[in-house]
């Protein structure tokens, strides 16, 4: 068989190795010729044998087993006496040994990486008496490792990070790279590091694997990400090493190395006029290269005529400078302004000071429009004073408003009906005098707020308004009052002189220096004995009594008048009542009752008279009994019937012949013929004392007279007889006359006839027609005797 270069190759380092280890491969038996001795009391027989370490190399490719090694007893002398067993971790499986020359092989391919060495036990027996003529021995089997697992990054790709214009040598990131060989043989896990991409801007160190810069001044403006890939190899990076890959991304982070710069050096916005306060005029933005908080800025206003017209502001979310008004414009008075303006980074960094100032300006012109304004009012708001007794028609004052524009349009003056709902007041159009509509009251409203409108002649769309505020002077046009609804008690045991009330009076009049009210007594009431009034001089007035002895029984209630004039120019009076109402009290003064039939009462009833009153009530709740009986016996029925009347069912037939079998539901006969005669039947309500006779037969004669005495005949039956329902019940006569001279054609009146017919054949029409042949065979005279 012919191998290849490769294999040529693997199987000389075999050899090599083989032939290196071969003088510890086996395992020495030497027989000892001394005696046992003994020592501390115990005695110990020398071994006959000593075993060595085994080495195998791994991942063998051979197609023969791969000798391992030799196990030799002294007791062995060569005659095959002696069996050699093995017994222990992959014996048999994996290792097998000749019985009879002690040889050991290997049958399979090892990897240290999975298993690094075998414990075995060997034994020496003897092949007849299979009994051991050598301790058993234990031993071990350890696998030579080969370069055959190349480095691994377990913990790649990598990411990492540094910031820009980092100096030379900045670390980066570590990379580590792991060889499952063994690190204590040879060179298989010692291992190097190189950069194969991403020179000249980074290098790696060979045996840390720290990644560090190598260039200087790496701008992220400029390229912000790098692509490394970094190789291990072990055998210390020589031929015939194996090697490997991984990759790491390096992403330049952000410092603030760029100053902010505007785009422009000037910039120009129109605004109108009527722009309102706080819009926005423009955004402007000054561009930075950099991200994030390194390209925050600050915008100020440093120089211009609008300092105190317009103000800037920055937008946290686009970091743009926000130009918003902060009084109103106005095109007459000023046509443009200038603004000087700075942007600047909010977080400089001392490192880069030296590359510029950081901070740039801009010149922003801003030009303002005319607009067709509306007028505006001479003032915003106007105060105006009027008396509530003031002629409709007077002048209350002016407005005045303008147009602001260079047209100067004239202006028409009106009132917001919706501030002025009751049209107290009018607004000539053309002057702007304001007068009164309507009579004024300052106790219905004290102060009206109206808004006047201003609109220009040449364009009403544009309408100014302005407010006036109307105060309602107050004038002595209300009488003073009580203040309150008094109730006011004397008691019957009052003394002379005593104050049983104290009064007030009120005012809707407002007067400047306050109310002053005077409390007398009417000129009728001035000379009454029963009650006086003295003035408190203090806007309340006490009534007083004149006399003892009031009485309840003589008279119980008292109108005293009372005249209460106020302070106002003309002065003011009204005349007000007080009732007072005479009482029964306790020894406090406190009322106890102050009816006086509550007093007169007691005394007039006496014990007859509530005797009268019990018997009363009795007499109406028995009445009520007795109703109650009445109704609830009115709703059970009158008449005793052993069975419901047949004439208030209602049979329901789903087949059209065959009626004939539905004749138990209830009595036929009485459907049969008029001249039948209906049972009697007793009244629950009235004992019957007339025997009812038998109804008279009817003559063929025309059918409205049958049915005319068809119903006489009922109402006269009805009038006489004892069983029948109460008058006020509905009764109903299905009653069709006669018929005609042939007769009925149905068979429920065939049981009456004298027909001839023989119907005996029906008993052979099977059980359906049963009944029928009862009803009409031969048996139905004593079906119906």
């Amino acid at each position: 068989m012919k191998l290849g270069k490769v294999e040529f190759c693997h199987f000389l380092q075999l050899v090599a190795l083989f032939l290196c280890f071969s003088g510890m491969s086996q395992a020495e038996l030497s027989k000892s010729g001394s005696k046992p001795y003994f020592q501390s009391g115990r005695s110990r027989t020398k071994r006959s044998w000593v075993w060595n370490q085994f080495f195998v190399l791994e991942e063998y490719m051979g197609s023969d087993p791969l000798y391992v090694g030799k196990l030799h007893s002294d007791v062995d002398k060569g005659d095959g006496s002696i069996k050699y067993i093995l017994s222990g971790e992959g014996a048999s499986s994996i290792f097998i040994i000749d019985e009879n020359t002690g040889d050991i092989h290997a049958t399979k391919r090892l990897d240290r990486e999975e298993q690094a060495y075998y414990t075995l036990r060997a034994q020496a027996l003897d092949r007849l008496t299979n009994k051991p003529v050598e301790p058993e021995s234990e031993f071990v089997i350890k696998i030579q490792d080969i370069n055959d697992n190349e480095p691994k990054f377990l913990d790649g790709p990598y990411t990492a990070g540094v910031p820009e214009m980092s100096p030379v040598g900045t670390s980066v990131v570590q990379v580590t790279a792991t060889d499952a060989d063994d690190p204590t043989y040879g060179n298989s896990a010692r291992v190097v590091y190189s950069i194969l991409q991403g020179q000249p801007y980074f290098s790696v160190e060979p045996k840390t694997g720290v990644i560090k810069t190598a260039l200087p001044n790496m701008d992220r403006e400029a390229k912000d990400q790098y692509l490394l890939v970094i190789q291990a190899k072990d055998m210390v990076g020589q031929n015939g090493g194996l090697s490997g890959t991984t990759s790491v991304t390096v992403t330049l982070t952000d410092v603030n190395d760029n100053p902010p710069r505007f785009p422009r050096r000037s910039y120009q916005y129109n605004v109108p006029e009527s722009l309102p306060v706080a819009s926005v005029v423009a955004r402007i933005k000054a561009a930075d290269a950099d991200i994030g908080a390194n390209a925050e800025m600050e915008y100020k206003i440093v120089d211009g005529d609008g300092l105190g017209i317009f103000k800037i502001s920055v937008d946290k979310d686009t970091q743009e400078g926000i130009i918003t008004i902060q009084k109103d414009l106005d095109f007459e008075a000023k046509t443009s302004y200038t603004l000087r303006i700075e942007a600047a980074n909010k977080d400089a960094d001392p490192r880069f000071l030296s590359l510029g100032p950081f901070s740039d300006t801009t010149t922003v012109k801003i030009i303002v429009e005319d607009v067709d304004e509306p007028p505006v009012f001479s003032s915003p708001l106007y105060p105006m004073e009027v008396s509530e007794a003031t002629q409709v028609g007077n002048i209350i004052g002016t407005v005045a408003a303008h147009d602001p524009d260079s047209s100067n349009s004239p202006v028409r003056y009106s009132i917001d009906r919706n501030t002025d709902l009751e049209r107290y007041f009018n607004i000539d159009a053309n002057s702007g005098v304001i007068t009164t509509a309507k009579s004024l009251d300052r106790e219905t409203n004290a102060v009206h707020n109206i808004t006047v409108l201003a609109m220009e002649s040449q364009n009403p769309s544009q309408v100014g308004r302005g407010y006036v505020a109307i105060t309602i002077l107050d004038i002595n046009d209300n009488a003073p009052e009580f203040a309150m609804d008094y109730e006011t008690t004397v008691c019957e045991n009052a003394q002379p002189g005593q104050v049983i009330q104290k009064i007030s009076a009120v005012d809707k009049d407002e007067p400047s220096n306050g109310h002053q009210f005077y409390f007398s007594l009417t000129t009728d009431a001035t000379n009454n004995h029963n009650f006086s009034l003295k003035d408190n001089k203090d806007n309340t007035a006490s009534i007083l009594t004149r006399r003892n002895g009031f009485r309840r029984q003589e008279q119980s209630v008292y109108y005293l008048p009372i005249f209460i004039v106020d302070s106002g120019s003309p002065s003011l009076s009204s005349t007000n009542t007080l009732t007072i109402r005479v009482c029964d009290c306790d020894a406090d003064g406190v009322a106890q009752t102050c009816n006086a039939e509550a007093y007169v009462l007691p005394a007039g009833l006496s014990t007859g008279a509530l005797i009268a009153i019990l018997a009363c009530v009795l007499t109406l709740l028995v009445l009520i009994l007795l109703i109650v009986t009445m109704r609830r016996r009115k709703k059970e029925p009158l008449i005793f019937d052993e069975e419901r009347d047949i004439r208030e069912n209602i049979v329901r037939y789903d087949d059209e012949g065959g009626g004939e079998e539905d004749t138990e539901a209830f009595d036929m006969a009485a459907l049969r013929n008029l001249h039948v005669i209906r049972d009697t039947k007793t009244r629950r309500d009235v004992t019957p004392e007339i025997q009812f006779l038998s109804r008279p037969t009817f003559k063929s004669i025309p059918d409205n007279v049958i049915f005319r005495e068809f119903i006489w005949e009922r109402l006269k039956e009805a009038d006489v007889d004892p069983c029948a329902p109460p008058y006020d019940s509905l009764q109903t006569y299905a009653f069709e006359g006669n018929g005609s001279v042939a007769e009925s054609l149905s068979s429920l009146e065939s049981i009456s006839s004298n027909s001839d017919q023989n119907y005996d054949y029906l008993s052979d029409w099977g059980p359906r027609f049963k009944r029928l042949a009862d009803m009409y065979g031969t048996g139905q005279e004593s079906l119906y005797s």
